[in-house]
């Protein structure tokens, strides 16, 4: 009941207000039952547009610390996440994906649809990074379709580092479901999920017309703040652990 009095009364009012948003394949959307939609990320805004401008509802896994942040502030930001039906997942631990892939389990056993950003983070420069396979996963052992997504204006609205968005127009595009049942009884298969999940990332980037970066996003953003000396010697140390186990370059003779 909360949701959908907050999604009529407060979001959409006012995402058509600020966004202009557009919503284009809708069509590839199933009225009933499970599916994963999986989509670029390259806003906060993310979170809440493609939820709000949908009528199903989805439910999104989302880090833990949009639901543990101490004082008002935080406590506000809790209620928005709940209130826009997002699952908190805690990222940290070795055992951190199984719980997001258990999660997102639950989520399509339940027969509702399930929202996946496969990049893991929100893009730092608006381009399309490498998807993690915790999506093949879940759509291999729920057995449904993974349908694409691509937000499109949302980095110009709103990127990584800037409280309030910008009044500019933003388009969510659907694309056709991807079946994988061809991959039935294959999902410990570690090159089949590998396989799956750069086809649903090619389908993002046809849609979304985004420079591919074959990385994950998260390194590429550790990447940037990596002192060149530290890199240079932790490029040393790579080289000496080959040599000493005989699989680095040859002196020449």
């Amino acid at each position: 009941m909360f949701y959908h009095l907050f999604k009529s009364i407060v979001l959409i009012p006012l995402l058509r207000w600020v966004f202009r948003p557009r919503v284009e394949g809708r069509r590839y959307l199933p009225a009933t039952g499970p599916a994963i939609i999986a989509g670029n990320h390259l806003s906060f805004c993310d979170h809440f547009m493609m939820p709000v401008m949908i009528k199903r509802r989805i439910a999104f896994l989302a880090k833990q610390e949009y639901f543990t942040t101490p004082g008002p502030l935080g406590r506000l930001k809790a209620a928005f996440f709940r209130g826009i039906g997002a699952i908190p997942v805690d990222r940290s631990g070795r055992h951190a994906a199984q719980a997001a892939v258990d999660s997102g389990l639950d989520v399509l056993g339940r027969g509702r649809l399930l929202g996946i950003y496969p990049e893991g983070t929100r893009s730092h420069d608006g381009r399309l990074y490498k998807g993690k396979v915790g999506v093949a996963a879940m759509a291999l052992r729920a057995g449904v379709p993974v349908i694409p997504c691509a937000m499109i204006g949302t980095f110009e609205a709103q990127p990584a580092g800037r409280l309030l968005p910008r009044r500019t127009p933003v388009t969510i595009r659907f694309g056709a479901p991807l079946d994988f049942s061809r991959y039935e009884g294959m999902q410990d298969e570690r090159l089949v999920l590998r396989a799956i999940t750069d086809e649903i990332m090619y389908a993002i980037l046809k849609l979304s017309e985004q420079e591919y970066v074959d990385t994950y996003a998260a390194e590429a953003k550790a990447a940037l703040h990596t002192p060149p000396a530290a890199s240079a010697g932790a490029a040393g140390a790579a080289d000496a652990a080959l040599a000493a186990s005989g699989q680095g370059p040859r002196a020449a003779a």
